[in-house]
This record gives C-alpha cells, sequence and structure tokens, in this order.
C-alpha cells in the first residue's frame, strides 16, 4: 500500500524531492538589504555618484594642480582650459579646485551634524520611551518647545553670538535638529520594548544602558540608516542656502552655498562661475535623495516586491 501511493504521488522533474534540506542558503537581514539594493541601478548609480564626487573633494585639488586660495588678476575671469578645468573666478582663483573645496566643507558641515543629531537623538530618544511615565513627559515637552522655535531665527541667533565660521555654523545647525530623530526612535522603542527578549534582560536583572544599547538601538539601523541618508543632504541645501542668503560662512572661508553666492553676482558676464557649484551641489543632493529612496526600499520590509 505504501509503494502504490509513493508512485502515485511522485514528484515530476525535480530530482531532489526526497531530501528534507532547504536548498536555500540563510542570510543576514543586512545581506537580503544589500542584495536588493543591488538591483536597484538608480541607487547603485547613486552610489557611484557620490563615490567619486568624495573622491573629487579630497583629491580635486591636488588632480589639478591648483591652489584653491592663490590669486592671479592677471588670469581672471578666464573659460575652461587645460590649465584651469573650470576657468578662474574674478580673482584669478582655479575654480575647479575652489569646487572640490567647497564640497569638502559642505560635505563635512553636514557629515558632522549628522553624526551630533543621530546621537543625540537616539540617546534622548532611547531615555525617553524606556523610561516612560513623567521622564517622558518631561522630555518630550523640551522637544516640543525646541520644535516651536523658528530655525531661521535660532540660526541667525546663534552666528550673531558665535561669528561665522565652522564651529558656531555646526553649532546652529544642530541646536534642534535632533529633535525629529528622538521623536523617531521614541516611537519605534515604545514598539521594541515588549518584544520577549527585551522583558528576558530585564527579568535576568540588566540595568537600562545595556538594554538600551545591546537590545533597542540595535533594532534601530534600518531607520537610522534612512534617516541618515535623507539627513545629510538637507544639511548641504541647508548650509548652501544659508552661504547664499549671506548668513553662514563668508568669504575667505568657502562652500558650496559662498561659491553659489559669488557666482551669482557675476552670472550676467560669467555664468559658468555659477552653473558649476550649483551643478555640483545639485549633483551630490539628488544622488543622496535617490540612494536614501533605494535604502528605504531595500531596508524596508512593508516595500518589498
Amino acid at each position: 500500500m505504501e509503494q502504490a501511493i509513493d508512485k502515485r504521488f511522485v514528484i515530476i522533474g525535480c530530482k531532489d524531492a526526497d531530501k528534507e534540506a532547504i536548498a536555500r542558503p540563510t542570510i543576514t537581514y543586512g545581506q537580503d538589504a544589500w542584495r536588493r539594493l543591488k538591483k536597484n541601478p538608480i541607487a547603485m548609480i547613486s552610489m557611484a555618484v557620490l563615490a567619486l564626487m568624495a573622491l573629487l573633494a579630497l583629491l580635486g585639488p591636488a588632480l589639478c594642480g591648483q591652489d584653491f586660495a592663490a590669486m592671479e588678476p592677471t588670469m581672471k575671469n578666464l573659460p575652461p582650459s587645460a590649465q584651469h578645468w573650470f576657468g578662474t573666478d574674478m580673482l584669478g582663483r582655479d575654480l575647479f579646485a575652489r569646487v572640490c573645496i567647497g564640497a569638502r566643507i559642505s560635505l563635512l558641515i553636514a557629515l558632522v551634524c549628522t553624526l551630533v543629531q543621530v546621537v543625540v537623538g537616539c540617546a534622548y530618544g532611547g531615555i525617553m520611551a524606556y523610561f516612560g511615565g513623567w521622564v517622558d513627559s518631561v522630555m518630550m515637552r523640551v522637544i516640543e518647545v525646541l520644535m516651536s522655535l523658528p530655525y531661521l531665527l535660532v540660526v541667525i541667533i546663534v552666528m550673531l553670538v558665535l561669528g561665522n565660521s565652522v564651529p558656531s555654523l555646526l553649532v546652529a545647525l544642530c541646536v534642534t535638529s535632533w529633535c525629529n530623530t528622538a521623536r523617531a526612535m521614541r516611537g519605534v522603542i515604545l514598539q521594541l520594548k515588549s518584544a520577549e527578549y527585551v522583558m528576558a534582560a530585564q527579568a535576568l536583572g540588566a540595568p537600562a544602558r545595556r538594554v538600551i544599547m545591546k537590545h533597542l538601538l540595535p533594532n534601530t539601523i534600518g531607520i537610522l540608516i534612512l534617516n541618515i541618508a535623507t539627513s545629510i543632504p538637507n544639511y548641504i541645501f541647508q548650509e548652501s542656502t544659508l552661504g547664499f542668503l549671506g548668513i553662514g560662512l563668508q568669504p575667505p572661508d568657502t562652500s558650496l552655498g559662498v561659491l553659489i553666492s559669488l557666482g551669482q553676482a557675476a552670472m550676467e558676464f560669467y555664468p559658468l562661475q555659477l552653473i558649476f557649484p550649483a551643478g555640483a551641489l545639485v549633483l551630490i543632493v539628488l544622488a543622496f535623495n535617490l540612494l536614501g529612496d533605494g535604502l528605504r526600499d531595500a531596508l524596508d520590509p512593508k516595500l518589498r516586491k
């Protein structure tokens, strides 16, 4: 009888049907996310563009062999050439080297601000969600007060008090930027706090710092990566906007915003002095935004195809 059943239910076209082992290898969440990210050509192209822009920001002045601060009045407002790849500005300075240095400063400011935002936001949001009660209420009121302050007014006050410099600009951009990250972390950790492994760690007597650092925050990596991917272009755009309005960095300091502001003054006769730094800004911000969309699709399980 058993032989008759076996012959009746033979699976056609599968030689290993009688094997119990799973043929598909097991992969981690990160490996699965990377596998799906590689299938997104727009995200991969954006990643390559960002890598190229970062390389030019670091090595661009050395590649062209020009000093970004060296002024040559006899060679001012020159068009692009073999010696000056992007031409020169109104003071005879090499524009390619200045765009590379400006992109370096803008990226550095964005990376530092994003790091501060993530560290402070994660710590603040983790403490709020873990302890709850009156601690959560008081800390949440602090966030609401900070977010009610006009952003531009805060930046202007900080820059007036501390002066126009890179450290003061970092302080001005980071005063309230961590609030949204803290609120996002609070919502996620409130969901994770009721998980069984968190309750087991608490029952075993693990201190609050260990539970937050070892069990809660590591499970928010996907959201943090998305937050980082969207925050960096926002900071670059904010810095450029402040520099263009004259609130941020000012010459002789340089950034993409400063270069765009100087190029705007000369665009009627020398439009390339505006087009090159503005093009670099658009390319960096667009690549970060497209990469962020790809990371969202790769990391969010609800958006898996």
